[in-house]
Parts: C-alpha cells; sequence; structure tokens
C-alpha cells in the first residue's frame, strides 16, 4: 500500500540553495586557478573530470570509506525484504543494500539518484534495534532517496573530502621546489581550507534540516511514529558506549548517518550535522499527533 508524499518545500528550497552555494566555492577555486596562470582548457579539464568522477564515484567512495559490502538477497532475505516492503510503500524503486561491520549502530543512504541509491547498515544496529525499530530507520533512510537529498550531501561531502585531503597533504610537499612552486602549493592550500570549511558548513546547514524531513518521512511510510523514536533512543544511548578509535574512523561520516558517530553538548552542538535527538522525538511525538487527530 502506497503512503500518501508531501513533498518538504523547505528541504527543496535548501538544496537548491546549497548547491547554488556550492557553485560558488567551484567558481572561487577556479579563480585560484587562473590567478595561478591556468589556461582556459586546463581548468576546463579539471572541471570536466572532477565533476564526472564527484558525479560517478562519490557514492563508492562513500561506501569505501565505511567498508561497506553490497550484499544480496540470498545473504540478507530478511533485510531485502524489509527493503521491499518499504520501497513498494514509498513507492521508489528497490536500492542496493549493504552492510557495514561495526558494533556502532548506524545506517545511511547514498547515491546520486533513487535508481542508483545503497542503504547500508550497521551490523551494530540491526543487534539493538527490534524489527519494528530496524524498519523505521530503514524508512528514515528511504525518505532521504525519496526526496534526493541524498544525493546533494554525497556531492558535497565529495568536494569537503578533496578539499580536506589536499589540505592534510600539502603539508607534505611544500618544503622544497622553487619560491613559485612554494608559492603555488601555499595558494592551493588556502584555497583548499575555504574550500572545506564553506564545503563542511553547508552540509551542516543542509543536514539538520534534512533529518527532521526524513524523520517525517520515516513516519508517514510506517506509520508509527513511535518506533523511529524508540530505535534514536537507543541508537544515542548506545553511542557513548561504543570504542573511541571506531567512532573516530566514521567520523567524517557524521552528515550521512542517522545519528552522529560522535556526539556533542553545548558549543559543539552548534556545529553538530544533526539536530539534539529530544527534539527529533519531540517533533515525532508532534506528528503521532497529528496522525491520531487525523
Amino acid at each position: 500500500m502506497k503512503r500518501k508524499w508531501h513533498h518538504d518545500r523547505g528541504l527543496e528550497a535548501r538544496m537548491l540553495f546549497t548547491m547554488f552555494l556550492l557553485f560558488l566555492v567551484y567558481i572561487a577555486f577556479l579563480a585560484v586557478l587562473a590567478y595561478r596562470g591556468t589556461g582556459l582548457v586546463g581548468m576546463l579539464a579539471f572541471v570536466s573530470i572532477f565533476m564526472l568522477i564527484q558525479y560517478f564515484f562519490s557514492d563508492k567512495l562513500v561506501l569505501k570509506g565505511m567498508g561497506a559490502k553490497i550484499v544480496s538477497e540470498s545473504e540478507e532475505p530478511e533485510l531485502h525484504q524489509m527493503i521491499s516492503r518499504l520501497c513498494a510503500m514509498a513507492d521508489l524503486p528497490k536500492p542496493r543494500i549493504a552492510i557495514v561491520d561495526t558494533p556502532m549502530p548506524n545506517a545511511f543512504a547514498t547515491g546520486r539518484s533513487p535508481g542508483k541509491a545503497v542503504v547500508a547498515v550497521t551490523t551494530g544496529i540491526r543487534r539493538q534495534l527490534t524489527a519494528a525499530e530496524l524498519e523505521a530507520v530503514l524508512a528514515h533512510e528511504l525518505s532521504h532517496v525519496k526526496n534526493r537529498d541524498v544525493m546533494v550531501m554525497t556531492i558535497a561531502s565529495f568536494l569537503s573530502t578533496v578539499a580536506f585531503f589536499i589540505v592534510r597533504y600539502s603539508f607534505f610537499f611544500g618544503g622544497g621546489g622553487s619560491s613559485r612552486d612554494r608559492g603555488g602549493i601555499a595558494a592551493a592550500f588556502l584555497a583548499s581550507v575555504v574550500v572545506w570549511i564553506a564545503s563542511s558548513l553547508l552540509i551542516k546547514a543542509l543536514s539538520r534540516y534534512r533529518e527532521f524531513a526524513a524523520d517525517r518521512g520515516s513516519a508517514v511510510i510506517t506509520g508509527q511514529p513511535s518506533n523511529l523514536a524508540s530505535a534514536l533512543m537507543k541508537i544515542s544511548g548506545v553511542m557513548p558506549r561504543i570504542p573511541k578509535e571506531d567512532l573516530r574512523k566514521a567520523e567524517g561520516m557524521n552528515a550521512f548517518f542517522i545519528i552522529p558517530a560522535v556526539s556533542g553538548s553545548s558549543i559543539m552542538n552548534l556545529l553538530s550535522t544533526h539536530p539534539p535527538v529530544e527534539k527529533r522525538i519531540a517533533a515525532l511525538q508532534r506528528i503521532e499527533r497529528e496522525m491520531e487527530t487525523a
């Protein structure tokens, strides 16, 4: 049975604004290349190659970064059946399904379109949640696919990751060479810092809103907001007990997760990719009351 889906105009407006700002970040990066004397052909080649890699391989880099393994229906029949049922209700093509072998209880979705999406769950979340709670979490991830915000996040995260690695490794290549070479490395370093910070802030701003939208989507698909609220409480309760090494390895994926791998408080909440769990649960409780009234 298909559920009635309401498009979130606020989310759509934020995604368009985020893509526009990312475009400006690209322009700024090209301006640095032009300043360094790169010709028009070189800049066009750079942009074309970079955007092709970003569009076709960004989701693969996300999966590789998490060590996610795509599983077939014969390997995980229950998980496939659950996803198939939810996709039928959400009117979505069935995504590929991946498993991440980690005790951290979490899930995420990636992909450039609904037809190319991947939904991944960790072994930890499957141990912690009931079938109904896991279904609510999967419906949340499918809502990201349905809303297409996962595409924007995947592309934005790729740009941020590339800039981060340029920042990190420019230190190793900045010692030798002529003053012109060192000047070029310094310019690339400064441009990458700006790109990294700007794209990271854009990711955080969009991510907070999209989590509320996906929570509502899960409630619409399953018709049981309380199941997702229960899952969020369990996941957030277990997260502090996960080894810090496991959390640090996954920290770069925070924007994709249903609950961030490293939770913060006070000032750190302002920089979080997710709204506080308490606010998300309160919103789900309001949705449940609305459903009961309707």
